[in-house]
């Protein structure tokens, strides 16, 4: 990860300066940040991802993409699929060298925790990235799972993709919780899959449909992670983990 990063910055700032005049949305800088994290699973033996579903035809359509949060592995897995998204991801990753470099060249999105102020103009600049006509990707779950089981969803995807009249994209993540636990860097052999549920469109909806845009979107997402893991086989099934304390700390804005 780390030879990828060093290779990928420079090359990376040279797209950006070339690119971003003409392409206002980042979407060339941004693909040619998720190859890096292609080229760190084609280079891992130990890791066998794939993608599969629904295939979005017009990478241009904005969509709000939410997707359940397994392990810091499913930025990989979720980054094979062959359009750009812009990731909503905690402010602390924006700092770290190498990855929190290009993620601001990209144009992803951080959020603070804790902050409505933080929160509020993370919500700002996911409005101008759909604009732009890229889509966004948020995990409502707000935190990795700690028992392996679906955690509830949070509004704030959801009505984002309401207020902007975008349809959400559900992605259902499985198997990623073994290649990478939570808490280590260590990587080990795991078989995971994303799989592209049917968007589900908002037009003609209203805030006051948020929750049940909410539940339906999570009952999708849950079946979906269901099946995947019982094709997967239980070698490759959710890691239960213990928490570090009674209560745990959100990761990304719902």
């Amino acid at each position: 990860m780390l030879l990828v990063g060093v290779v990928w910055v420079p090359t990376m700032a040279l797209l950006y300066v070339v690119t971003v005049p003409r392409d206002p949305g980042r979407y060339a800088v941004g693909r040619w940040f998720r190859r890096a994290a292609v080229t760190v699973v084609k280079l891992n033996p130990l890791w066998h991802f794939r993608t599969e579903g629904v295939r979005i035809t017009d990478p241009r359509r904005p969509y709000v993409a939410v997707a359940n949060h397994e392990s810091i592995a499913d930025i990989f897995l979720i980054s094979l699929l062959p359009w750009e998204m812009k990731w909503l991801s905690k402010q602390a990753a924006f700092a770290i060298p190498l990855m929190g470099w290009m993620m601001r060249m990209a144009g992803d999105v951080g959020v603070a925790r804790g902050s409505t102020r933080s929160r509020g103009r993370a919500m700002e600049q996911c409005r101008d990235r759909l604009e732009r006509r890229v889509s966004i990707l948020i995990m409502p779950e707000g935190t990795r799972t700690l028992d392996g089981r679906l955690g509830p969803f949070q509004d704030g995807a959801f009505r984002l993709a309401v207020e902007m009249k975008c349809p959400v994209l559900p992605i259902a993540v499985a198997g990623a919780s073994r290649a990478l636990a939570k808490g280590s860097w260590v990587m080990n052999p795991a078989r995971a899959v994303a799989r592209v549920l049917t968007p589900v469109e908002t037009e003609g909806l209203t805030l006051a449909d948020v929750p049940a845009l909410r539940e339906r979107v999570r009952a999708m997402i849950d079946s979906a992670r269901d099946e995947l893991l019982r094709e997967l086989g239980p070698q490759n099934g959710p890691v239960a983990l213990q928490a570090t304390s009674g209560v745990a700390e959100p990761e990304t804005p719902g």
